[in-house]
């Protein structure tokens, strides 16, 4: 079972679950996430590269192709 949260540890104790049991099932990370979010720049598509530069605040990013998103991303 993989938690998100203080509200998902309240769920479990409410559920007759103990605290000594419940705080490490709700601090597990589920391994796909993680799996998604450390695949290399070169893997993701240009959407993702691009919704990522948005974040990072890159600018002339609209104008950018896959290969300029990753090297700018990689400064960043």
């Amino acid at each position: 079972m993989y938690a998100t949260g203080k509200s998902d540890y309240h769920g479990l104790l409410k559920e007759g679950y103990s605290k000594t049991k419940s705080a490490p099932v709700t601090t597990k990370k589920d391994p796909d996430l993680k799996a998604e979010k450390t695949k290399p720049y070169e893997e993701w598509t240009k959407e993702d590269l691009y919704q990522e530069a948005i974040k990072a605040n890159i600018p002339g990013r609209s104008y950018m192709n896959k290969k300029s998103l990753i090297r700018s991303l990689k400064k960043n």
